[in-house]
């Protein structure tokens, strides 16, 4: 037994699992009316059941670990570009800030 699980991730992982997340919880967010601290939990949640039950199926540990990757990546995700486009708005309705 390996003191630390090999875990093979891939490029598919950032292109499908992420932006996956982050597209469930928007759905959970709209359609479970939680509030706003609960969010990041249910990222979680929602990366956990897809690395564990499809991704990583064949090994629970790295199910796990990367389970709660996607979920964090995800709120990452969004909260990135969430704070892009207000600043953009920012910048384009009140002029420049330089």
């Amino acid at each position: 037994m390996e003191a630390f699980p090999v875990i093979h991730t891939n490029f598919w992982d950032a292109v499908i699992a992420v932006p996956l997340v982050v597209l469930l919880t928007q759905l959970g967010k709209v359609l479970l009316k939680l509030p706003k601290p609960f969010i990041p939990g249910l990222a979680s949640v929602i990366g956990l059941i897809i690395s564990v039950f499809f991704a990583h199926r064949n090994n629970l540990w790295a199910g796990i670990f990367m389970g709660f990757f996607y979920g964090n990546a995800g709120v990452g995700l969004y909260s990135s570009l969430k704070t892009q486009i207000l600043a953009f708005r920012k910048t384009v309705e009140g002029g420049s800030e330089n």
